[in-house]
């Protein structure tokens, strides 16, 4: 019976693959014209659109040009009405052709001659004796002092070189100043709008031309591979390309058939030509790619038919026995899904509902505290199951994707593990709360059983944060940000407590020089400026080695403090004050002023001495600078 019936579904299936090879066939001829023929249309788009873009370059590009002549044409009959020594002197012509950004300049009397020029040779031409400079003698019979000629680029009278001349009227006598330019710019967009420059930026396919008729001589203007042959073939007619519009086969070179799309523009025909053999190509390699496909689906049928009789009822069990084992390991998210017959479904359905049951519980659980409104979460886990139950929040407190909740609620050892990683980062002086990042604070509280593990997390931040915002706000300076002074002292003592014996610290002293003159002349908010710039330098020292704090007004404290030797120290001194020299405050709009400040410390070896101790020693060390010159440093000597 299986082989018969792989017998007539392989009789079946093969009739169908030729039944489909044959519709394709047609389908695809079909198709490959209509996506040649849109080709062909989007590249005479592109063409015309470049034509179109080219001429409005040029035109936009002439315009520009012309009144910038113009106005440097202006400006030289300004310069030789005031100046008219210059005029006399073909150096002087070209000295100001040169200020002027011009290749030549000219002036011609009230007669037509030349006779001043920056190229001498020009002196003396008239200018009636040739159709290009003949048009520059009607300025000089309009009595109108504003009339000015801008001729097009051609070639110039006297070398016969291409050359672009604009004319005023002198204003203050009859004549005519001339200048001219090289058309370079206009010259290269000229040559950007031809049909060989065109055509060489488009690439064409293997076989595939480009070409451009003339619609009333019907002479080829234009083509991808030059104008190096005669183009007499059918393909290439005038009278053949209007029936082209749509897409047409005509006959090309050497008799061959070329699918060839024509458009009208303007006075010229674009048109678009690919050999008919191409086309069959690109269809036949269709056709026996499809058949490939067919017969490799027909080959994959078969035997998937072959599978199914021989193995789906016997798998259909194994992947209920499966799933029932895996659901007994503790994988209460297996879904139980055999289909194939009612009674597979039926057995499969009921597994499904019973293991449902089951974690409904954890979703009643879930929904008493969504209804609470506090942010809590509760897990639970036995040992040797893999499954671990939760409550809906507990992905949302731990921050954890989708994929990732998934992947730790199958596994109860890695998620183990990572409520262990969590842990590892306790706040300190709390209990239980642990920082996940800089923006959350979670309280975990685990239960530990023979059986398992019962967790419960809430979110703590906002209690945090605020404890920490109140700690910041008892130990720091509101003005500078530094550390309050009897903080600053409580962390010193700990310091020096921790510190190796064989280390070295001080404690330094600072006033900044001058302050109250700087409040009575510029007022508190200069002060304020003055104090927080002093701050800036100090929070910028290395935090390894430096503890800065406020004690009262202008007055600062340091611990500089795991220096390998007093020298260490000094150069620490040394280094803060350079940058402090480099400091600069804005004390009004218009005042500045380098922070000054005389400083005082007091050295110790170690943890010998207290820290009130040194704080005394540094203050006598200050007392002696502020006595002596201001704005320097000096150790507290017994």
């Amino acid at each position: 019976m299986q082989k018969t019936f792989i017998k007539y579904t392989f009789f079946i299936i093969t009739a169908a693959i030729f039944l489909i090879l044959l519709i394709n066939f047609i389908f695809n001829l079909q198709l490959l014209e209509t996506q040649q023929f849109d080709t062909f249309w989007t590249k005479t788009d592109q063409m015309i659109h470049t034509l179109e873009s080219n001429q409005m370059e040029l035109t936009l590009l002439k315009e520009s040009l012309d009144e910038d002549y113009l106005t440097r044409a202006k400006a030289a009959a300004y310069v030789l009405d005031r100046q008219e020594e210059v005029s006399m002197d073909v150096d002087e012509m070209q000295y100001l052709a040169d200020l002027l950004n011009v290749d030549e300049l000219h002036m011609i009397d009230e007669n037509g001659i030349i006779v001043s020029a920056s190229v001498s040779k020009y002196v003396g031409i008239d200018m009636a004796d040739h159709k290009q400079t003949r048009p520059f003698l009607d300025l000089l019979g309009r009595g109108d002092e504003d009339a000015y000629l801008i001729q097009e680029a051609q070639p110039n009278a006297a070398e016969d070189k291409i050359m672009q001349y604009v004319g005023v009227a002198r204003k203050e006598k009859v004549g005519v100043v001339q200048v001219g330019f090289t058309p370079t710019r206009q010259l290269e967009a000229q040559s950007r709008n031809t049909y060989d420059y065109i055509f060489s930026k488009f690439p064409t396919d293997v076989g595939e031309e480009l070409f451009v008729v003339d619609t009333l001589t019907g002479d080829v203007l234009g083509h991808s591979d030059g104008l190096n042959k005669k183009y007499s073939a059918e393909c290439y007619s005038l009278s053949s390309l209007p029936d082209c519009l749509d897409g047409e086969y005509k006959s090309g070179d050497d008799e061959t058939e070329m699918y060839v799309v024509s458009r009208e523009y303007e006075d010229v025909w674009l048109c678009a030509a690919l050999p008919r053999r191409i086309i069959f190509q690109k269809l036949w390699g269709n056709i026996i790619t499809t058949f490939i496909y067919l017969l490799f689906i027909e080959a994959v049928v078969l035997l998937l038919l072959n599978y199914l009789v021989k193995k789906k009822v016997i798998n259909g069990i194994h992947n209920i026995l499966g799933s029932l084992n895996s659901i007994k390991n503790g994988n209460l998210d297996m879904e139980v899904a055999v289909g194939g017959n009612r009674e597979f479904e039926e057995l499969s359905g009921g597994i499904n509902a019973m293991v449902k049951s089951i974690l409904n519980l954890s979703d009643r659980i879930s929904a008493i505290i969504e209804i609470s409104g506090i942010p809590l979460a509760v897990f639970e886990y036995e040992r040797g199951i893999n499954h671990v139950f939760v409550t809906s929040g507990l992905s949302s407190l731990l921050e954890l994707s989708e994929s990732k909740a998934e992947e730790l609620y199958r596994d109860a050892a890695l998620f183990e593990q990572y409520i262990r990683s969590v842990t590892n980062n306790p706040v300190k002086g709390e209990e239980e709360i642990y920082k996940v990042d800089e923006n959350k604070y979670l309280c975990i509280h685990l239960s530990e059983s023979a059986d398992g593990y019962l967790g419960i997390i809430s979110d703590v931040t906002k209690d945090i944060l605020q404890k920490m915002q109140m700690h910041y706000e008892n130990t720091h300076d509101p003005l500078t940000g530094l550390y309050k002074f009897d903080y600053f002292k409580e962390q010193s003592a700990e310091i020096l407590a921790k510190m190796d014996i064989e280390k070295f610290c001080a404690i330094a002293m600072l006033d900044l020089d001058h302050f109250k003159s700087i409040n009575d002349t510029y007022g508190h908010d200069a002060g304020d400026r003055y104090l927080q710039g002093f701050a800036e330098v100090m929070k910028s020292m290395p935090e390894k080695h430096f503890l800065s704090a406020r004690r009262s007004g202008d007055e600062f404290c340091m611990l500089i403090f795991n220096c390998e030797s007093r020298v260490h120290i000094v150069n620490f001194l040394e280094f803060f004050y350079e940058t402090l020299r480099g400091n600069v405050v804005a004390l009004s709009d218009t005042q500045t002023k380098s922070i000054s400040a005389s400083c005082g410390y007091a050295l110790t070896d170690g943890a010998k001495s207290t820290i009130t101790e040194l704080l005394g020693h540094a203050d006598e060390a200050l007392y002696e600078v502020k006595r002596g010159t201001k704005g320097k440093y000096a150790q507290y000597h017994q």
